[in-house]
């Protein structure tokens, strides 16, 4: 199945949600007390996700809501330098915060992260922030489910729902389930679930799926069954990621694909997600089947966990295309 996209939008891709900056220990393989330094990136699943696919050549916008000090201002910077439009980015001004993540990496094996997230800034995106013109200046608008976990952020998100559907904007979501941001896995299952049912491209691990599964359908571990409930909405393509043991993705025609991997030394897994949305959406602007599309994503996670970083990891098309040719793909 290949999706139809509008044509002659400026945007190919305006993602919205979860910004904030990263702090990456140089010190590898030992705990949080012992490391000497950092290095800065932009984190967040939307953020990195746009990240990618500006590297991947596609035209990019963001929207999202920031702190206005010198970690916001280090996000429009930096964003700006990768040709990332930020015309959609507002500055909070109550008081709240830049989200910051600092990462340990104590070994390939086993990585943590340390989220700042009280009085985020990113939450606050009121409905009032998203313009309708710049909403339908898109092919695609990609949503990360961390920002339907509070007010007014969750109700943007419906408002640029909406403002989508009225202009042929095809819908996104990366489910981005992050269990610390939500008071309930009830309240979460509701949410997830209003706004999936508007998405035409949806992308989650099994343990995602089984999360916003919980209400609607309990225990349920079926890929098939997953993306057939969907289907029976608004959604055209399902991918069901299963980490080591690769992928699914469905159509709504009735496709079934079975992804791949690219066996990589791991040195961090954070954003291997993130780089397999970017290039899953490159594909599919492209033109190319889902199980293509699949196995440029899983190409571009290889990429990136064999480095120590994430947003900046992300690989040029040249990049992820050599090493498609250079490296075997397998089964999961």
């Amino acid at each position: 199945m290949k999706l139809e996209f509008a044509e002659n939008r400026p945007f190919d891709v305006i993602a919205l949600g979860r910004v904030g900056v990263d702090m990456y220990a140089n010190d590898l393989n030992c705990p949080m007390e012992e490391i000497k330094s950092f290095s800065k990136y932009i984190g967040g699943s939307p953020a990195n996700i746009a990240m990618g696919t500006a590297k991947l050549g596609l035209k990019t916008g963001f929207i999202g809501k920031i702190a206005p000090d010198s970690f916001g201002r280090y996000i429009i910077q930096h964003f700006q330098q990768q040709d990332i439009d930020t015309r959609g980015i507002v500055y909070d001004k109550t008081g709240a915060n830049t989200q910051i993540a600092v990462s340990e990496i104590l070994s390939p094996e086993k990585s943590n992260v340390i989220f700042y997230r009280d009085n985020v800034a990113d939450l606050n995106l009121e409905p009032c922030d998203i313009s309708e013109g710049y909403v339908a200046s898109a092919k695609i608008l990609m949503l990360s489910g961390t920002a339907l976990s509070g007010s007014p952020s969750r109700e943007a998100v419906f408002v640029a729902i909406e403002y989508a559907l009225k202009h042929d904007v095809r819908i996104m979501m990366d489910i981005d389930y992050r269990p610390f941001t939500w008071k309930s896995k009830e309240e979460m299952a509701v949410y997830y679930n209003l706004a999936c049912e508007k998405c035409d491209i949806i992308l989650g691990t099994r343990e995602e799926f089984d999360v916003i599964e919980g209400i609607v359908s309990p225990g349920n571990k079926d890929d098939q069954k997953s993306a057939d409930r969907l289907f029976g909405k608004a959604a055209k393509v399902i991918v069901v990621k299963h980490g080591k043991e690769g992928s699914y993705g469905f159509s709504a025609d009735g496709g079934r694909y079975e992804g791949v991997i690219y066996p990589a030394k791991v040195v961090n897994t954070f954003g291997a997600g993130d780089s397999y949305a970017a290039s899953f959406i490159s594909g599919l602007l492209d033109g190319c089947r889902v199980d293509e599309c699949m196995k440029r994503g899983a190409a571009a996670s290889s990429i990136v966990i064999s480095k120590n970083d994430c947003s900046d990891a992300m690989p040029t098309r040249a990049e992820r295309d050599d090493y498609m040719a250079t490296h075997e793909a397998v089964r999961g």
